[in-house]
């Protein structure tokens, strides 16, 4: 179940930081990792109650995932 929510997390940082930067533009970093956590929290596929349980208990990889979705969008 975790490797499973894992790799949606990572998809889903992938498809935020892209919303982001098209959003709200260059220097504003913090603003845009706002906004990705937002968006991943959102659309997490676990029921509503336990999100924040989830968010909590996944904060640094979703953290990293962001930070690898950044460094791969800089790439292409």
């Amino acid at each position: 179940m975790f490797n499973n929510l894992k790799t949606t997390i990572k998809e889903l940082a992938k498809s935020a930081v892209v919303i982001a930067e098209k959003t709200l533009g260059s220097n504003k970093g913090k603003e845009k990792k706002k906004m990705a956590i937002e968006y991943i929290v959102k659309y997490i596929p676990v029921p509503i109650p336990l999100k924040p349980l989830f968010t909590m208990f996944f904060s640094s990889f979703i953290d990293d995932a962001i930070e690898f979705a950044v460094e791969y969008m800089e790439v292409l």
